[in-house]
């Protein structure tokens, strides 16, 4: 599995991600996570819709937490073709508490514990961790990524105002 050091760091700490390193313009890759009911979701169960995976470590920290909740609301605003994920490592028992304590229920929380194949195909799987390194992807309707983020150290917030802004364009 292709290795890259130092493109994101925990406290300065600089870790390694594995996995492929996506551009925009790549298509969407393949990948089956699994959602609060136990069920798988595959990467084909998603076509036909613009996507954001907002992408965090844990639910139970505070800035994954605060992103949760700000991509909860903005999803209020979003046209019915937007799908919003958030994906992490947390067990889906502990995503659907999550879900329940915060009145998620406009996005969907999805969890990479099983395969670990999210984080390889998008290139935020933390090797030290075994956690998903903070980051957004915008995926169009037609499978291809149109943003990708990767927020350079884990305890900060990912760039909120720019992801939005190209959604919007995907929308359009």
């Amino acid at each position: 599995m292709l290795e890259r050091n130092g493109l994101v760091t925990v406290h300065g700490k600089p870790l390694t991600l594995q996995g492929n390193a996506l551009k925009t313009g790549d298509s969407l890759p393949v990948f089956t996570l699994v959602d609060n009911e136990l069920n798988e979701v595959s990467s084909s169960a998603l076509k036909g819709k613009i996507k954001i995976f907002s992408v965090v470590p844990s639910l139970d920290t505070p800035v994954c937490d605060l992103q949760t909740q700000r991509f909860e609301a903005e999803a209020a605003g979003l046209p019915g073709d937007v799908g919003i994920y958030t994906v992490s490592m947390d067990l889906p028992f502990a995503q659907k508490r999550y879900c329940g304590a915060h009145a998620i229920s406009k996005i969907k929380t999805l969890s990479d514990h099983k395969y670990a194949s999210f984080g390889a195909a998008f290139g935020v799987l933390v090797k030290e961790t075994r956690l998903l390194a903070r980051s957004i992807f915008i995926v169009s309707a037609a499978g291809r990524i149109s943003y990708v983020e990767i927020v350079k150290e884990l305890s900060e917030h990912p760039d909120y105002i720019r992801a939005l802004q190209e959604l919007k364009k995907n929308i359009i």
